[in-house]
């Protein structure tokens, strides 16, 4: 039989001696799952304590897979990468965005879905807030959470808009419907769930976001069998329905 040098058994395992989150969840019966808890459809906060939420139940199946139970760190946009990096999770989960900046620090799990972005505004400044040129003015007051990839995106396409940068991700659709603001650039998903709770608010072309993006879990980079079992569960999770039925609940 031919003996793997070295070497390749590194890269095939990921580390030469470090345990995979894999075998070390199963043995604390723990799943630490890092998340904002302020991004609905897919991970919120409730007053009670307690998470909802697509990725919620998403993490919730994941968990149920590996025989243990749930256990939900609170995070921020702008801490999600290095708390995952620190070790205070096995899993970071809600909504987040595919960007290669993350991707030199993580591993990402197979994607979930694609999800661009787009303006969500008044209904009635639709036809104003259509375009790039359209928002990248100083009269526009553009609001976005601090840390992300919302952020990001102004910062680089929408330098010249009057930006405000809130860690307070929840109120930013009734200061919209207040007219404390003028638009929000975020994912379709969220702008049509919140146009659910907020009438007033209108998704513009979701089917034309002005940017391509991805979502996906991030994971610690230099372990194979961890990702490997996240993917295969996530695989099982839509070839049975369970990913599709978890969505319709909340789109």
């Amino acid at each position: 039989m031919r003996k793997l040098l070295p070497w390749v058994l590194l890269v095939a395992t990921g580390s030469a001696s470090a345990e995979s989150h894999l075998q070390s969840v199963v043995k604390q019966g723990t799943l630490n799952v890092c998340t904002t808890g302020d991004y609905k459809p897919y991970t919120f906060l409730r007053p009670d304590g307690s998470y909802e939420g697509i990725d919620i139940s998403m993490a919730e199946s994941l968990a149920k897979s590996l025989g243990v139970k749930a256990n939900y760190v609170k995070s921020t946009w702008k801490t999600l990468t290095p708390d995952l990096v620190a070790g205070k999770c096995d899993i970071a989960m809600g909504g987040i965005s595919v960007t290669l900046a993350r991707q030199q620090q993580v591993f990402f799990a197979e994607k979930m879905d694609v999800d661009g972005k787009i303006p969500l505004v008044r209904c009635t400044d639709v036809k104003k807030y259509q375009t790039i040129e359209q928002i990248n003015k100083p009269s526009v007051r553009l609001i976005e959470p601090a840390g992300g990839t919302n952020e990001a995106f102004a910062h680089a396409y929408l330098p010249k808009s009057n930006l405000t940068l809130t860690h307070d991700n929840v109120s930013i659709f009734q200061q919209l419907v207040d007219k404390k603001a003028d638009v929000m650039v975020t994912e379709a998903s969220e702008a049509l769930y919140q146009k659910k709770s907020h009438p007033s608010l209108c998704a513009v072309n979701p089917d034309r976001p002005m940017q391509y993006g991805e979502k996906s879990y991030m994971l610690p980079t230099d372990d194979i069998s961890w990702k490997l079992y996240v993917d295969q569960w996530l695989h099982l999770a839509r070839a049975t329905g369970e990913y599709q039925r978890i969505v319709a609940n909340w789109l």
